[in-house]
């Protein structure tokens, strides 16, 4: 049986103003995996196509040093919204 992944804790970057597919990228490689997307429009639409969207928010906000199992939420909207 393997072992439990160690949670760090590590500084949450800023991805506010990147394409979502980038956010993404940059949380994980930072080891923040628990990743949740939301539209900031308040329409409930889902990101299919994570390039074509913008992150507008994050919570927790950046600069905070939290465990990387915390869960990160990503509030995008389509470019040009």
């Amino acid at each position: 049986m393997a072992k439990p992944a160690r949670v760090q804790r590590k500084v949450l970057p800023n991805v506010v103003g990147m394409n979502l597919q980038a956010a993404q990228d940059k949380l994980q490689a930072t080891g923040f995996y628990v990743l949740n997307d939301k539209d900031a429009t308040g329409q409930g639409r889902f990101q299919v196509l994570d390039r074509n969207w913008v992150v507008t928010q994050q919570t927790p906000g950046a600069g905070q040093k939290l465990p990387t199992d915390t869960l990160i939420t990503l509030y995008a909207k389509k470019y040009g919204e």
